[in-house]
């Protein structure tokens, strides 16, 4: 097969609008020439009303799909500390945010078509399949249609299949995982990856072998829906760029993911 007839299509999603007044974080406007899928803060672990409204019309105008973000209600730490929470507390704090979001995209006469949980919220809902239910069956209520985004080959695509609804894997262009499918923590040496030049071949070798590749080298077989480019970091832009030059380079397509149901095949 050629370089010109695309083996697979991928999606490539990255969070923004974590700005916060005159506080600036990330070069979302960079990254939209080169995502097709943005997941927007709600308000909770960063980003405001006005931040919000701005990124997601600059989504809408650059055809971008349009993601609510959640996190902890955790400005100062970034949304990345442990917080307990009942589910009831969970699920309440998960509408409050999407329904934010919701309302935001519909005054831009857009839309949110996917959900992604944000820092230590999302990394312990991938360990803790009561969590992550707390969390999707809350989003559900919000909007039934609604396309969760799960850490792929975790308790959050478990819990996804088994509440029946739409749902995308994702795995992460800038960080190293652990063999049990989790991302290593990011206190820990090389658990976040800033070289651009490793970032592409590594994400474009997953992608073709269908894979997770560990630190340990071990394979962990998984559908690979989409991509995440974190945008806060200072190498951000030229990682995000580096990965779609080579799976473009190995003929993967690159468009917003349209979910999936059911167990992945």
């Amino acid at each position: 097969m050629s370089k010109t007839e695309p083996r697979r299509t991928v999606d490539l999603n990255a969070d923004m609008g974590e700005s916060f007044g005159p506080w600036n974080m990330g070069d979302d406007t960079a990254l939209l020439d080169v995502v097709t899928s943005a997941n927007i803060a709600c308000g909770f672990h960063a980003g405001d009303p006005d931040v919000m409204a701005a990124t997601m019309a600059l989504a809408r105008d650059n055809g971008v799909g349009i993601g609510a973000h959640p996190g902890f209600p955790d400005l100062q730490g970034f949304g990345r500390r442990k917080m307990q929470m009942s589910p009831a507390s969970l699920g309440n704090m998960v509408r409050y945010q999407l329904g934010a979001a919701r309302g935001m995209a519909a005054a831009l006469g857009t839309e949110v078509r996917h959900l992604k949980l944000h820092g230590a919220l999302s990394n312990m809902a991938c360990v803790d399949h009561a969590m992550a239910r707390a969390c999707y069956e809350a989003a559900l209520e919000v909007d039934p249609d609604i396309i969760i985004m799960v850490l792929a080959a975790t308790a959050m695509e478990e819990v996804a299949v088994e509440l029946g609804c739409s749902w995308c894997g994702e795995i992460f262009a800038d960080r190293a995982y652990n063999d049990d499918g989790t991302l290593v923590d990011r206190s820990q040496p090389g658990a976040v990856i800033h070289d651009a030049a490793l970032a592409g071949p590594r994400i474009l070798q997953m992608v073709e072998e269908g894979a997770i590749i560990t630190e340990s080298g071990k394979r962990i077989p998984t559908s690979i829906d989409t991509i995440c480019l974190h945008g806060d970091t200072a190498e951000a832009v030229d990682l995000a760029k580096s990965v779609r030059r080579s799976l473009e380079g190995g003929g993967v397509a690159l468009q917003k993911f349209m979910g999936r149901r059911g167990a992945a095949s």
